[in-house]
Protein backbone atom coordinates (compact mmCIF):
# COMPACT_ATOMS: atom_id res chain seq x y z
CA UNK A 1 0.00 0.00 0.00
CA UNK A 2 1.41 3.38 -1.01
CA UNK A 3 1.72 6.15 1.52
CA UNK A 4 -1.56 7.97 2.22
CA UNK A 5 -3.46 5.79 -0.24
CA UNK A 6 -6.68 6.01 1.76
CA UNK A 7 -6.33 9.78 2.05
CA UNK A 8 -5.86 10.17 -1.70
CA UNK A 9 -8.77 7.85 -2.48
CA UNK A 10 -11.07 9.64 -0.06
CA UNK A 11 -10.06 13.02 -1.46
CA UNK A 12 -10.92 11.88 -4.98
CA UNK A 13 -14.20 10.28 -3.87
CA UNK A 14 -15.37 13.44 -2.14
CA UNK A 15 -14.33 15.93 -4.82
CA UNK A 16 -15.62 13.77 -7.67
CA UNK A 17 -18.98 13.41 -5.95
CA UNK A 18 -19.26 17.14 -5.29
CA UNK A 19 -18.46 17.89 -8.92
CA UNK A 20 -20.96 15.37 -10.26
CA UNK A 21 -23.69 16.81 -8.01
CA UNK A 22 -23.84 19.89 -10.23
CA UNK A 23 -25.22 17.71 -13.03
CA UNK A 24 -28.31 16.77 -10.99
CA UNK A 25 -29.03 20.10 -9.33
CA UNK A 26 -32.45 21.43 -10.26
CA UNK A 27 -31.49 24.88 -11.46
CA UNK A 28 -35.09 26.14 -11.45
CA UNK A 29 -35.16 25.61 -7.68
CA UNK A 30 -31.77 27.29 -7.31
CA UNK A 31 -32.99 30.26 -9.35
CA UNK A 32 -36.11 30.55 -7.19
CA UNK A 33 -33.99 30.50 -4.04
CA UNK A 34 -31.76 33.27 -5.37
CA UNK A 35 -34.83 35.38 -6.19
CA UNK A 36 -36.33 34.75 -2.74
CA UNK A 37 -33.12 35.83 -1.02
CA UNK A 38 -32.72 38.96 -3.13
CA UNK A 39 -36.32 39.94 -2.43
CA UNK A 40 -35.75 39.39 1.31
CA UNK A 41 -32.64 41.57 1.14
CA UNK A 42 -34.46 44.40 -0.61
CA UNK A 43 -37.46 44.43 1.70
CA UNK A 44 -35.35 43.98 4.85
CA UNK A 45 -36.80 40.62 5.83
CA UNK A 46 -34.76 38.25 7.96
CA UNK A 47 -33.13 35.03 6.81
CA UNK A 48 -32.76 32.24 9.35
CA UNK A 49 -30.69 29.10 8.99
CA UNK A 50 -31.27 25.89 10.95
CA UNK A 51 -29.49 22.55 10.99
CA UNK A 52 -28.10 20.04 13.46
CA UNK A 53 -24.54 18.79 13.84
CA UNK A 54 -22.33 19.19 10.80
CA UNK A 55 -25.28 20.39 8.74
CA UNK A 56 -25.70 23.11 11.35
CA UNK A 57 -22.06 24.11 10.98
CA UNK A 58 -22.53 24.38 7.21
CA UNK A 59 -25.58 26.52 7.86
CA UNK A 60 -23.62 28.81 10.18
CA UNK A 61 -21.00 29.33 7.48
CA UNK A 62 -23.77 30.32 5.06
CA UNK A 63 -25.36 32.69 7.57
CA UNK A 64 -22.00 34.34 8.17
CA UNK A 65 -21.56 35.07 4.48
CA UNK A 66 -25.11 36.41 4.25
CA UNK A 67 -24.28 38.85 7.04
CA UNK A 68 -21.17 39.91 5.14
CA UNK A 69 -23.42 40.62 2.16
CA UNK A 70 -25.64 42.85 4.28
CA UNK A 71 -28.51 40.44 4.94
CA UNK A 72 -30.32 40.31 8.28
CA UNK A 73 -29.23 36.72 8.78
CA UNK A 74 -29.42 34.60 11.92
CA UNK A 75 -28.96 31.04 13.12
CA UNK A 76 -31.98 29.58 14.88
CA UNK A 77 -31.17 28.51 18.41
CA UNK A 78 -28.55 31.18 19.11
CA UNK A 79 -29.16 33.42 22.11
CA UNK A 80 -29.33 36.66 20.10
CA UNK A 81 -31.65 35.35 17.38
CA UNK A 82 -34.86 37.40 17.05
CA UNK A 83 -38.33 36.05 16.41
CA UNK A 84 -39.39 34.67 13.05
CA UNK A 85 -42.07 36.83 11.41
CA UNK A 86 -44.32 36.53 8.37
CA UNK A 87 -42.34 36.99 5.16
CA UNK A 88 -39.02 35.91 6.67
CA UNK A 89 -37.11 32.99 5.15
CA UNK A 90 -36.00 29.89 7.03
CA UNK A 91 -33.37 27.74 5.32
CA UNK A 92 -33.53 24.28 6.89
CA UNK A 93 -30.68 21.85 6.20
CA UNK A 94 -31.05 18.10 6.74
CA UNK A 95 -29.72 15.37 4.49
CA UNK A 96 -32.32 12.85 5.63
CA UNK A 97 -35.07 15.43 5.99
CA UNK A 98 -36.10 13.73 9.23
CA UNK A 99 -33.92 15.47 11.83
CA UNK A 100 -36.40 16.20 14.59
CA UNK A 101 -35.08 19.60 15.67
CA UNK A 102 -34.84 20.85 12.09
CA UNK A 103 -38.26 19.58 11.06
CA UNK A 104 -39.89 21.00 14.20
CA UNK A 105 -38.26 24.40 13.65
CA UNK A 106 -39.34 24.46 10.01
CA UNK A 107 -42.90 23.55 10.94
CA UNK A 108 -43.07 26.27 13.59
CA UNK A 109 -41.69 28.84 11.15
CA UNK A 110 -44.23 27.85 8.50
CA UNK A 111 -47.06 28.30 10.99
CA UNK A 112 -46.08 31.93 11.68
CA UNK A 113 -46.00 32.75 7.96
CA UNK A 114 -42.33 32.38 7.07
CA UNK A 115 -41.13 30.86 3.81
CA UNK A 116 -39.38 27.55 4.42
CA UNK A 117 -36.59 26.34 2.15
CA UNK A 118 -35.53 22.72 2.60
CA UNK A 119 -32.05 21.62 1.58
CA UNK A 120 -32.15 17.84 1.63
CA UNK A 121 -31.38 14.61 -0.21
CA UNK A 122 -34.96 13.34 0.17
CA UNK A 123 -37.78 15.09 -1.67
CA UNK A 124 -40.46 13.01 0.04
CA UNK A 125 -39.16 13.59 3.59
CA UNK A 126 -41.12 15.31 6.39
CA UNK A 127 -38.95 18.42 5.95
CA UNK A 128 -39.57 18.55 2.21
CA UNK A 129 -43.32 18.23 2.71
CA UNK A 130 -43.30 21.27 5.00
CA UNK A 131 -41.19 23.43 2.71
CA UNK A 132 -42.31 26.04 0.21
CA UNK A 133 -39.21 25.29 -1.84
CA UNK A 134 -37.08 22.14 -1.90
CA UNK A 135 -33.47 22.23 -3.07
CA UNK A 136 -32.28 18.69 -3.74
CA UNK A 137 -28.65 18.06 -2.83
CA UNK A 138 -27.50 14.49 -3.49
CA UNK A 139 -25.53 12.74 -0.82
CA UNK A 140 -25.12 9.57 1.16
CA UNK A 141 -26.76 10.51 4.43
CA UNK A 142 -26.11 8.71 7.69
CA UNK A 143 -29.44 6.90 7.37
CA UNK A 144 -28.47 5.21 4.10
CA UNK A 145 -27.65 1.56 4.47
CA UNK A 146 -27.93 -1.84 2.86
CA UNK A 147 -27.59 -4.51 5.51
CA UNK A 148 -27.38 -7.62 3.37
CA UNK A 149 -23.70 -8.31 2.66
CA UNK A 150 -24.33 -10.38 -0.48
CA UNK A 151 -26.69 -7.78 -1.91
CA UNK A 152 -23.99 -5.17 -1.42
CA UNK A 153 -21.46 -7.32 -3.25
CA UNK A 154 -23.79 -8.02 -6.18
CA UNK A 155 -24.56 -4.33 -6.53
CA UNK A 156 -20.89 -3.45 -6.30
CA UNK A 157 -21.43 -1.34 -3.20
CA UNK A 158 -18.40 -0.96 -0.97
CA UNK A 159 -17.89 0.82 2.31
CA UNK A 160 -17.48 4.51 1.46
CA UNK A 161 -14.41 6.51 2.39
CA UNK A 162 -16.65 9.45 3.37
CA UNK A 163 -18.58 8.34 6.46
CA UNK A 164 -22.14 9.16 7.48
CA UNK A 165 -23.41 12.41 5.97
CA UNK A 166 -20.06 13.74 4.74
CA UNK A 167 -20.97 13.84 1.04
CA UNK A 168 -24.19 15.74 1.67
CA UNK A 169 -22.57 18.20 4.06
CA UNK A 170 -19.59 19.02 1.87
CA UNK A 171 -21.71 19.27 -1.26
CA UNK A 172 -24.13 21.56 0.56
CA UNK A 173 -21.25 23.78 1.71
CA UNK A 174 -20.01 24.10 -1.88
CA UNK A 175 -23.55 24.75 -3.11
CA UNK A 176 -24.15 27.52 -0.58
CA UNK A 177 -20.78 29.17 -1.26
CA UNK A 178 -21.59 29.16 -4.98
CA UNK A 179 -24.95 30.70 -4.07
CA UNK A 180 -23.13 33.49 -2.24
CA UNK A 181 -21.09 34.20 -5.38
CA UNK A 182 -24.31 34.49 -7.40
CA UNK A 183 -25.83 36.82 -4.80
CA UNK A 184 -22.69 38.97 -4.83
CA UNK A 185 -23.02 39.42 -8.59
CA UNK A 186 -26.78 40.11 -8.50
CA UNK A 187 -26.42 42.64 -5.67
CA UNK A 188 -23.33 44.31 -7.11
CA UNK A 189 -21.21 43.44 -4.09
CA UNK A 190 -17.42 43.05 -4.15
CA UNK A 191 -15.00 41.29 -1.85
CA UNK A 192 -14.11 44.70 -0.43
CA UNK A 193 -17.76 45.21 0.52
CA UNK A 194 -17.71 41.91 2.40
CA UNK A 195 -14.49 42.80 4.19
CA UNK A 196 -16.10 45.95 5.58
CA UNK A 197 -18.65 43.82 7.43
CA UNK A 198 -16.27 41.02 8.39
CA UNK A 199 -15.51 40.70 12.12
CA UNK A 200 -12.60 42.95 13.12
CA UNK A 201 -12.38 41.96 16.79
CA UNK A 202 -11.27 38.38 17.32
CA UNK A 203 -11.86 36.61 20.63
CA UNK A 204 -9.78 33.56 21.49
CA UNK A 205 -10.87 31.15 24.20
Amino acid sequence: MSELETFRSAYLEITTFARSALDVLELDAVSKLVSMLIEAYRRGSKVFVVGVGRSGLVGKAFAMRLVHLGFRAYVLGETITPSVEPGDIVVAISGSGTTTVTVTAADAAKKVGAYVVAITSYKDSPLARIADLVVFIPGRTKTTRINDYFARQILGIHEPLSPLGTLFEITTLIFLDALIAELMKRLGKTEEDLKKVHANVEVFA
